[in-house]
Parts: structure tokens; C-alpha cells; sequence
């Protein structure tokens, strides 16, 4: 396995919108395996594959140790009408945050490494995660759609 670089905000690709996985290739399944490695190591709870420079629909989520969930090809198919105001950040805008809107559920329907279909619902910050990841993919940051961003200084106050 490898650690892959995480592009930062500044890169034009992170605001390309990633093509779908056609096919589970060992390339594939070495991204996710990459991809986990390196989302242990920045201690994050989600990574998308064009954080780390590769554009396709691969998303992975961490948001409770030793629950990893691997997402290709994911779409939300469900969202909740309540709504949860809370901080967000993101690897590859390091040391920024924001105050988002996201829904407090959502259900996701994505591939595994293996091929098949699934469903998720997630909520709280895992919900949170899903949304966060899957805009990734569409070249969407969470700056985009931040209510406020927070200085270092409010950050310190929590």
C-alpha cells in the first residue's frame, strides 16, 4: 500500500466533476486500499479519489475507528428535511473550517470493491461524511456552501 499525496485547494482539479468506475479493475481496488492508508495517516473521516488526484466516483469514510466504509460510484437517494448547522473541514483545505447546512440523514446507494449494490444510511456526521465526499466528486468544496467560515481564533473558543 501507499500514501498518496492530497492535492490542496488550490489545485484546479478538485473542482472537476470525476467519471464513474465502469469496472472493478485491480487499479480500483488498489486506489481504495491506497486511499485507506492514506485517510489513516491525515487522520480524516472521509477521501475522495480526486483529493488525491484521481478523478473517478470513488469515495471512502471513516467516521468511527474501525468502520470503513467503500463507496464507487455513490449517489444519495435520500435525504432528510432536518437540517444540522456544524463545523466542517476538509484534508485537502487544511486548517480552515466552516459552519455547513447538511441533512441530519441520508441514504446512499454505492458499489463495493466486489461489485455489488448497497444501500447506507448514515446519520449525524456520517451523514455529514457522505454528503461532504460526494460533492468531492462533483467538484463541489464545503467553502461553497459554508454558511460562515471560522477564524482560528472562534476555533480555539470550542
Amino acid at each position: 500500500m501507499a500514501i498518496l499525496k492530497i492535492i490542496k485547494d488550490d489545485d484546479p482539479m478538485l473542482r472537476k466533476v470525476s467519471r464513474e468506475v465502469d469496472a472493478i479493475t485491480p487499479r480500483i481496488i488498489r486506489l481504495l486500499d491506497d486511499m485507506k492508508d492514506t485517510l489513516q495517516k491525515a487522520n480524516g473521516a472521509g477521501l475522495a479519489a480526486v483529493q488525491v488526484g484521481v478523478l473517478r466516483r470513488v469515495v471512502i469514510i471513516e467516521t468511527e475507528s474501525g468502520k470503513l466504509y467503500e463507496m464507487i460510484n455513490p449517489v444519495i437517494i435520500e435525504r432528510s428535511e432536518e437540517l444540522q448547522h456544524e463545523v466542517e473541514g476538509c484534508l485537502s483545505i487544511p486548517n480552515r473550517w466552516g459552519i455547513t447546512e447538511r441533512p441530519k440523514k441520508v441514504t446512499v446507494k454505492a458499489m463495493d470493491r466486489n461489485g455489488k449494490y448497497y444501500t447506507l444510511t448514515g446519520t449525524d456526521l456520517l451523514a455529514r461524511a457522505i454528503c461532504h465526499e460526494t460533492d468531492h466528486l462533483d467538484g463541489i468544496l464545503y467553502t461553497d456552501k459554508a454558511l460562515k467560515m471560522l477564524s482560528p481564533e472562534e476555533m480555539e473558543k470550542d
